[in-house]
């Protein structure tokens, strides 16, 4: 088994935890970034900074192995977390990375700091125990909680081109996820006309039009359920209403102009998003009042099969490593990978160190043991995918 620094990769993690490069305005990633970078640089890492938005830059290191042509390996981790949210339901503090009870405490210490730190370390053992063939592509990207705009960026780059299979460093409990739910986000927009309460009749109410999308969209999720059985690791196909805007408490006497409602479709592998968005808006239409679909979000699902080189070979040292057979799951939102796979062309697997339904969560942990544990499995499927052992 290749020799991994525990000490270090452990430590490194709470370095990162300490830093709040939460996804929101005035915080950001890039003292994250800066800590990764300056890791990559101590090692003699060749490694780009790139600066995808303002204080919000993706770092990417290129490991040869010396040992020959073979195939690259990408790992890949983000430098945001969300924010820690009302104090008041933490009992440790959310940028503090405490060491307690055998597991290490805050926020992204499972989603996914542990598991960023991890790629870093393996990759690094790796290159130590002597060379091997191919490269590995080590990258920190940001804004992975928001709107993926360091995934995207490195999918424009080009950065894709070369790499043959990614390892996406996601808390899953030890689960190998190798299909992920698509997220369709929908932005519905109804124009009505302003009128005085007492006298409807010289207006256009857009709620009655919003009432009937509610119903319809409930009949569509029960039909895209009755048409697509639910997933053996991702579950249902699921249409949710989230969030609803029309005139003001402050004039309950006024028709209002406008409404908007948001919705949120969470799907699985064999569901078109086009043909949804397109059934959405004809469930908008009502009664003459106009109505607009925006797409905000359209990630499709993800589904690589386990036989690829990137699966199989985390799955043999998953093996190796713990000496259990590997459990295969699916990632319930979408990650990084998503890009990765359907904009880059790349086969992704999610697989990583924390508990599955931890992450933005008060009181954010990851067992120590399983950073450390995790970190070799990374290193023996790095040099199993690069070997072709597996």
């Amino acid at each position: 088994m290749i020799d991994v620094d525990a000490d270090g990769v452990v430590g490194f993690t709470q370095a990162l935890v300490r830093i709040p490069s939460t996804n929101d305005p005035g915080r950001r990633e890039r003292a994250a970034a800066e800590l990764v970078a300056a890791k990559m640089r101590e090692w003699g890492w060749e490694h780009t900074v790139y600066e995808v938005e303002p204080d919000r830059p993706n770092v990417v290191a290129v490991v040869e192995g010396g040992g020959g042509p073979g195939p690259t390996l990408m790992f890949e981790g983000h430098t945001d977390v969300v924010t820690e949210g009302d104090l008041s339901t933490w009992t440790v503090d959310p940028f503090g990375g405490e060491i307690r009870d055998g597991r290490l405490w805050g926020r992204g210490s499972a989603d996914m700091k542990s598991g960023l730190a991890a790629t870093l370390y393996a990759t690094r053992a790796l290159q130590l125990a002597g060379p091997f063939p191919g490269r590995i592509k080590v990258c920190a990207l940001a804004d992975e909680e928001g709107l993926m705009i360091g995934a995207h960026h490195f999918v424009s780059e080009g950065l894709t081109a070369d790499v043959d299979g990614a390892i996406v460093a996601e808390p899953e409990a030890g689960e190998i996820c190798a299909v992920a739910k698509g997220a369709l986000r929908l932005r519905v927009d109804f124009a009505g006309k302003m009128a005085h309460g007492a006298m409807p009749q010289h207006g256009r109410n857009p709620l009655p039009a919003v009432g009937s999308l509610l119903v319809g969209l409930g009949s569509l999720q029960e039909e895209l359920q009755g048409r697509h059985p639910a997933h053996e690791h991702l579950g249902e196909v699921y249409v949710t209403p989230t969030v609803l805007r029309a005139g003001s408490e402050e004039q309950v006497n006024v028709i209002p102009a406008a409404a908007s409602v948001f919705v949120d479709v969470r799907t699985i592998p064999g569901v078109e998003h086009k043909l949804i968005a397109d059934r959405v808006a004809a469930l908008a239409s009502y009664d003459g009042i106009a109505a607009e679909v925006s797409v905000l979000v359209d990630r499709p699902p993800v589904d690589v099969p386990v036989s690829d080189p990137v699966v199989a070979a985390l799955a043999a040292a998953h093996r190796t490593v713990t000496g259990s057979e590997p459990v295969y799951g699916g990632v319930p939102g979408s990650t990084d990978g998503t890009v990765l796979t359907h904009w880059g062309g790349i086969p992704s697997v999610v697989y990583g160190p924390g508990g599955k339904w931890i992450a933005h969560q008060a009181d954010e942990f990851v067992e120590v043991a399983e950073i450390v544990q995790c970190t070799r499995v990374f290193a023996e499927a790095a040099r199993r995918f690069l070997s072709g052992d597996f």
